[in-house]
Order: C-alpha cells, then sequence, then structure tokens
C-alpha cells in the first residue's frame, strides 16, 4: 500500500522520532504520532520517550524508590515492533493444525472446533457459542493453513504495529464473529473450518483505514477483489460443464460467505479505528466497538427465531 504524495507529507502519519515508519498510535500526553520502537504502555494509552522522561523528573523520591522495588516484577516490555499477537495467532492455529495430524486426535480437534450454525439453536437441544471463534484454529489441510498464516502474517506484520497489539486482536476476533455470522445467515447448517474471515476482516480494515490516511489503496483493493472472487471464477468454470452454477459453488468448498462477513466486519472495525483515532475519543472507540460486538450476536437470533 503505497503513501500517496499528500500522505508523505503529512507527518501526523509517522512517528516524530522516526519519520519513515507510518503509525497509527498517538502519545496519550502530547497527542504525537509514535512507532511501536518509541511507545512505552501506560495505564490508559502509550507515552512517548520525552514524556515518560518529563513523567519520571516530576516523580517524587518515594515514588522512584517504589517504581525500582516493583520494576522487576511489573514492568511491562516496550513493543520492540514485532507482530507479537500475529506470531501468536499463527502458533497457536499451528498447533492446533500439528495436534489434528495425531492419529485419533485430527476428528476429534475438527468436530470441537469447527463451525455449525446448527450449535446455535436452543431448539436443537445443544448450544457451542465458541464455535464462532474456534473455526479460525480448524483447516482442511496443508495448504488451507498455510495460505492463511502466510496472509495473515504478511498482513499482521504491518497492521499491527500501526493500531497496536490490544486493537489487532479485537480486529481479528470480530472478523472472526463476523464470518461466522455470515455464514449463519447465508449458509446454515454448512460446516466450515478456517480463519478466512478473520483474514478478510484485515483486508477490509487495511482498506478503510488506507482511504482514510490518504494511502494508495489500489493493490489491496485488487488483491481483496481476486481472493473474494476465486471461489465463483472456480464455480463458473465448473459450471461449463454441469451446468449447475449453484452446485458448483457448493462444491467448489470455499466458504465465500465466511469471506464476505469478515470483510464487512474489518470494514467496519477500521472505520470506528480511523473516526476515533485521538485519546480523547477512546470511550467513543470502546462503545462503538461493543456496540458492533452486540450488533453481530444479535444477528445470530435470526435463524433461531426463523427455525421451524
Amino acid at each position: 500500500m503505497s503513501p500517496s504524495e499528500e500522505f508523505r507529507r503529512n507527518s501526523d502519519n509517522f512517528c516524530y522520532r522516526h519519520p519513515d515508519r507510518q503509525s497509527f498510535v498517538l502519545c496519550q500526553r502530547c497527542m504525537r504520532t509514535v512507532c511501536s520502537e518509541c511507545r512505552t504502555p501506560a495505564a490508559v494509552g502509550v507515552i512517548c520517550p520525552e514524556c515518560m522522561a518529563q513523567q519520571h523528573a516530576a516523580q517524587t523520591p518515594a515514588q522512584k524508590k517504589a517504581e525500582r522495588r516493583w520494576a522487576s516484577r511489573s514492568a511491562t516490555v516496550v513493543a520492540s515492533g514485532r507482530p507479537r499477537v500475529t506470531l501468536t495467532i499463527v502458533a497457536v492455529t499451528g498447533l492446533i493444525y500439528i495436534i489434528g495430524l495425531i492419529p485419533g486426535v485430527g476428528r476429534i480437534v475438527s468436530n470441537l472446533l469447527a463451525f455449525n450454525s446448527y450449535y446455535l439453536l436452543p431448539q436443537a437441544g445443544v448450544v457451542q457459542p465458541w464455535r464462532l471463534f474456534t473455526v479460525a484454529l480448524v483447516h482442511d489441510g496443508f495448504f488451507h493453513v498455510a495460505l492463511n498464516m502466510a496472509a495473515l502474517w504478511f498482513i499482521g506484520r504491518s497492521l499491527e504495529p500501526m493500531l497496536g497489539r490490544g486493537r489487532f486482536l479485537a480486529l481479528y476476533l470480530l472478523g472472526a464473529l463476523g464470518g461466522s455470522v455470515a455464514v449463519t445467515l447465508l449458509a446454515p447448517g454448512v460446516w466450515t473450518v478456517g480463519a478466512s474471515g478473520a483474514i478478510f476482516a484485515l483486508f477490509g480494515a487495511l482498506l478503510v483505514i488506507g482511504r482514510h490516511i490518504g494511502a494508495d489503496i489500489r493493490v489491496i483493493g485488487i488483491l481483496i477483489a481476486i481472493n473474494f472472487a476465486w471461489p465463483f471464477v472456480l464455480a463458473a468454470i465448473n459450471a461449463i460443464g454441469s451446468g449447475d452454477f449453484v452446485a458448483s459453488l457448493t462444491a467448489v468448498g470455499i466458504s465465500w460467505q465466511a469471506h464476505l462477513g469478515g470483510l464487512v466486519t474489518g470494514a467496519l472495525v477500521g472505520l470506528i479505528y480511523a473516526r476515533t483515532r485521538l485519546v480523547s475519543q477512546r470511550g467513543v472507540q470502546i462503545g462503538l466497538m461493543v456496540g458492533l460486538s452486540v450488533l453481530l450476536v444479535a444477528l445470530l437470533a435470526v435463524p433461531a427465531l426463523t427455525f421451524p
């Protein structure tokens, strides 16, 4: 995603200490943009090196003594720029895949974590809501998990430092939820696995945030279009011989519903982040995120209410 000339001229889009590093996080005290290397987590938000130095200088001797005493126990490691949440998700997903390869265990893991809207219907006698999120941990084969984790790594290593770990994790989880909600509404009773909903949420958020800050989003837009259209292209090719496009689309085995749900959810989350960037808007941001979560959960009630 190449920044536009207007974007490059705006210093607020880059770390004030490292002008070549794009960031989406502000110091809670001076409101300057800071990259992951320059920010120190605080009780609320983050603090830049200069504000941290001023804070230390203003401390009383008793406060400095208490800080030294508890530093070894409670000090938070300053982010080094490594996308730790991204790496953790990749590691956990990879571990689940490896566990699934154990004979006799793989089917059990898949049965426990895969998603089917049937498990959200009280009328069915069993409700297992965790599947809305755990679906992102199980995959159908090596290439499926490898492609999803590769996409997560390539997007996450840029998006996570820009948003911060907490916001990035919230985006990923809501993307998984949005994908499951779309599958519930558009493909009820269909089994799905994979992190595609969460991955498309990252695409959607990156597209909206990039557009908001004036970056060139043409490349990411093309990638989204190609990835979303791919199952339809395969179905159209298969339908040439069979003549049944709907059956061919189902036979492709790619959940375009999860892609759509994740993309829309990610775009909404990206819009919330882009419009509530200031520290003073943190309460509004949290409220909007909670509201979006409630809306997604509320949509899950539609099949339950219409189920015969």
